[in-house]
């Protein structure tokens, strides 16, 4: 499992960036969002309050994800609020079947299911990486089921390419939660997902392999998404720790410009994963975004 550094204290993250020492820094928005620039150019942001596009539906509302992420050179590669699937945001984890008390509620879709920061995140700088911790709450029929930790690491950019560490901890709070995929035939629902900016040229692979049609199932160690956003060519690959449970993971891939690795997943075996109080679990993913010439 990825670990992620023990954050050193704001102020003395504060005195770094100001001494020129690190090429990182954090910017609270406002309105629940924390950015992250390298060199003075947008790294990421992370949606630590509730988000809502002009004109969507107030049932939209979500937050806890990140989006916009950007290259080293500046290309903005996902989406959020995309049209006909505003229920998709940047890069997101989220389950269409969330069980507890006897209840189904959806994270993915119909977010009868909402996650809540606790508080604004912890964030910190070091000379080589950035690093955010959240906690968060997960909640239903007007009770908190389950909390959530998010761990970010983000290395410095090297020769047009950056990588981020993400690490989830969950721990259901007064009984089990069960997470399922979804029931639909033949997919797989539920998991660490990114949706894609549109772009030209667009080119998915998953293993060192071009997917040339839409999946569901077939199980990859890591998929990415290459294509040319206004004008620039770029490339984010998302690669599941190969320790977390379950690996390798089948995936939902989308040649529209959408990625997911699948947790449970769907198989004769795993068809459900259940979280339990006094037992945090982890998930931990590497990721890539690169300029490419």
């Amino acid at each position: 499992m990825y670990s992620v550094s023990r954050p050193v204290p704001l102020l003395l993250s504060l005195v770094l960036t100001a001494a020129g020492q690190t090429p990182f820094a954090w910017h609270d928005l406002g309105d629940g969002r924390m950015q992250l620039s390298e060199a003075g150019r947008p790294a990421l942001v992370y949606n630590f309050g509730p988000q809502l596009r002009a004109g969507a539906p107030e049932s939209m509302r979500r937050c806890c994800y990140f989006f916009p992420v950007w290259t080293p050179a500046g290309v903005s590669i996902l989406d959020d609020f995309p049209d006909g699937e505003l229920h998709h945001r940047g890069l997101y984890w989220a389950w269409e079947i969330v069980e507890a008390g006897g209840q189904t509620f959806d994270s993915w879709k119909n977010l009868t299911l909402q996650t809540h920061a606790v508080k604004a995140p912890a964030v910190s700088v070091t000379p080589a990486e950035a690093l955010l911790t959240v906690h968060n709450l997960w909640r239903a029929a007007g009770e908190d089921i389950v909390r959530e930790e998010v761990r970010l690491a983000v290395s410095a950019a090297r020769g047009g390419a950056r990588e981020f560490r993400v690490q989830l901890t969950w721990e259901a709070i007064s009984r089990p939660v069960t997470l399922r995929a979804t029931t639909a035939a033949g997919k797989s629902y539920g998991g660490f997902v990114a949706h894609f900016a549109p772009a030209e040229d667009r080119v998915l692979r998953a293993d060192g392999q071009a997917v040339t049609g839409d999946e569901d199932l077939n199980r990859h160690r890591w998929a990415e998404v290459e294509g040319v956003y206004d004008g620039k060519r770029a490339v984010m690959r998302i690669t599941p720790d190969a320790a977390d449970p379950g690996m390798p993971y089948q995936w939902i891939l989308r040649t529209r410009g959408f990625v997911g690795a699948s947790f449970p997943g769907r198989s004769g075996i795993a068809d459900g994963f259940t979280l339990k109080p006094g037992t945090p679990f982890s998930l931990a993913f590497l990721l890539r975004v690169a300029d490419v010439p």
